[in-house]
């Protein structure tokens, strides 16, 4: 039934010119809720779109004389204004399509990927990558075994042929899948010389990228992934450091072990920041953290203490080729590396600043 104007003039008046004082009803707005108070006995319906839009719905009542509002959500809906509920809706779609953008935006810049829209060139090749990665661990870990007792004889501390072979595997990975271009090559210490490397992480690409480098230094690994068949009787034949993050007793027996693996000649490798980058940029280096000692003031405090250099390297390209949190895709991509000039000195905070400085400036010049 259509209300003409003549029976209820009011209705032909804007909404926010009405007199909403009367004596005959009583209507007010707030943020969408809307709360009516009428004497009216019979309903007043609208069926036209003119009068949804510039009008509220009635419903009937008996006469309380006192204020009532719907708390129930279709109630509610029914009571709004028309541009007003239909904005309602436009801003739940926002928040819905925001926090779906946020989930999908881990990783590095320009790197956001909803699950849906990855690409399937980029799933083939994740799929490849794991495949040929696994194929070379399992036909390269018979020569590291064999091998193992004579190295552990002549080169118990750096380990050279099992890090000979770990570049072979990560090079036969990569090779087939993305170039690594190397940039500053010259500032690397000879290779019998101990040294602190240090580094941004983005993603899980970094170890393969580190290890076809070819240097033997030593890794901090979770205790974890020494459970792995194959990867962790590589990793443990290699000499890489366990750690048990929430545990004080292994952190201080991964520091000390750091300290003797240099007096030995051997290398040691830190990612500062203590997991990878969600979106490309450098994290903080003082993580307040149960294993910020090691993974923080550690790679610092053991170049301090033990005279060897800290040498700074930039990755870059690995959090697009596969973004941290999508370990299952690979995108097409280049990876480069540049190898800064070492630093050295006896203050911990003092080098950590300089090394940080150095590769945010790096990764900020790449852009």
């Amino acid at each position: 039934m259509e209300v003409t104007a003549a029976a209820y003039p009011s209705l032909t008046t804007p909404f926010h010119l009405r007199n909403l004082s009367t004596s005959s009803s009583h209507l007010c707005a707030y943020k969408g809720q809307s709360l009516v108070s009428s004497s009216y006995k019979h309903a007043v319906l609208r069926s036209s779109y003119s009068c949804a839009r510039n009008g509220f719905l009635c419903i009937p009542r008996k006469k309380l004389g006192v204020l009532w509002a719907y708390s129930d959500l279709k109630r509610e809906n029914l009571n709004r204004p028309y541009y007003d509920f239909k904005l309602h809706n436009y801003k739940k779609l926002s928040r819905s399509v925001l926090v779906r953008s946020e989930l999908a935006g881990n990783g590095a810049p320009n790197s956001a990927y909803a699950l849906s829209e990855v690409k399937l060139g980029s799933k083939v090749r994740g799929i490849s990558f794991y495949a040929v990665t696994a194929v070379a661990a399992i036909l390269l870990i018979g020569p590291m075994l064999v091998a193992h007792p004579l190295v552990l004889l002549l080169d118990r501390y750096q380990r050279k042929f099992q890090h000979f072979i770990a570049k072979v595997w990560a090079t036969l990975t990569v090779s087939l899948f993305f170039r690594i271009k190397f940039e500053g090559l010259e500032n690397l210490p000879p290779p019998g010389a101990p040294a602190v490397y240090v580094s941004n992480h983005q993603s899980f690409l970094d170890i393969y990228t580190l290890l076809t480098l070819g240097r033997s230094f030593k890794f901090i690994s979770k205790t974890a992934i020494f459970l792995f068949p194959i990867i962790g009787w590589a990793m443990s034949m290699m000499g890489v450091i366990p750690l048990k993050r929430m545990d004080s007793k292994s952190q201080l027996e991964c520091l000390k072990r750091c300290m003797d693996l240099i007096k030995k000649g051997a290398s040691v490798f830190f990612f500062p920041e203590g997991t990878r980058s969600k979106d490309g940029k450098l994290g903080a280096f003082k993580v307040r953290s149960c294993c910020s000692i090691i993974r923080v003031k550690g790679a610092f405090s053991v170049a301090a203490k033990t005279g060897v250099p800290v040498v700074p390297m930039t990755l870059m390209g690995t959090g697009k080729i596969m973004p941290s949190g999508m370990e299952g895709i690979l995108n097409s991509g280049s990876v480069k590396v540049v190898i800064h000039k070492p630093l050295q000195g006896r203050n911990p905070d003092v080098m950590c600043s300089e090394a940080r400085k150095t590769i945010a400036d790096t990764l900020s010049l790449q852009g």
